[in-house]
Order: structure tokens, then sequence, then C-alpha cells
């Protein structure tokens, strides 16, 4: 976690389309208070992205598995900034299920004469696989590529 500078906070989520734990569509977007008041972890990706298959997702999934017990709220986002023909909507619930992550799945695409998707803007992230980490105050206290899931695990007392 990034210590070196004030945190900024976590601005709400926009994302329009969701599926939730199950994989059926949500009547409703997903907001931050959805995912719990504890720490809240949210991944970025593309279906067509390589390092999200061969690290972010195997990365979400092994917090995952060691954070089942805890308060800490998940969601999973397909920031589509490029690739739109591959990156689409169906491909939220085939990952879902890929990865046993009972969690929502939100796909979110650029609004209409914008280049990049909300959270993407909102939340000036640099592409995929990307990890985003809030605090319990609503301040963005990690977002990078890569994440030491064994670090984080340690900062938030969780066993592994």
């Amino acid at each position: 976690m990034d210590t070196d500078r004030e945190p900024r906070q976590a601005p709400e989520l926009r994302v329009d389309e969701w599926i939730g734990p199950d994989g059926q569509p949500l009547d409703r977007p997903v907001r931050l208070g959805d995912l719990g008041s504890g720490f809240r972890i949210i991944f970025c990706f593309q279906h067509w992205c390589p390092g999200c298959h061969s690290h972010g997702f195997p990365t979400l999934r092994y917090l995952y598995d060691r954070l089942a017990d805890s308060d800490i709220g998940i969601a999973v986002i397909q920031t589509v900034f490029e690739g739109a023909e591959e990156n689409t909507s169906d491909k939220l619930r085939i990952d879902q299920e890929k990865y046993g992550l009972a969690v929502p799945f939100g796909q979110d695409v650029p609004p209409e004469g914008r280049d990049l998707p909300t959270f993407m803007e909102d939340y000036r992230t640099g592409g995929t696989p990307w990890f985003t980490i809030i605090d319990p105050e609503g301040a963005i206290v990690y977002a990078g590529f890569q994440l030491d899931p064994d670090a984080l695990l340690e900062v938030l007392g969780v066993g592994r």
C-alpha cells in the first residue's frame, strides 16, 4: 500500500451494467456502499488480456479464497478501453465462472463521445489487469498493475 502520499477519496462507481454473484443481471448498478463498509478490492480486466488471466485473476482468486470470511468487499469490472468487439458483456459470466468468483462483475464501456470507461477516467487507471484498494474511510490506498497478495493480507490482518 502506498503510504508516501495522501490518498485521494474514491469516486462513486458510475458503471451501469452488472451481473450479481450468481451471474444474473442486476436491476441496479453496484455502488461502493454495496461492497460493505470495510476495505474494498476492485479488480479491472479485459477478457482478451493475457496478463489478466496469467496474473490478475489468479491473484484475485487467491485473495477471494482467503477473504471469504471477512468483511472485505470485492468487485470486478471489465474496463473496455480497446477491443470492444471481443471484450463484450457476455464475457463477464464466462470469467466469473472460470475463476469461481461469486462477486459482482461490471461492464464499463466509454460513454458516448468519451475515450475511456468511467472507472478508468475516475480512478486514473493505467490499463489491465488493475487492482484498486479502498479503505473503510473511502480513500484509495493502492492502485496498480501488480499486487502482492500476501503483503495485502498482512496489512489487512487476515490469515493466509
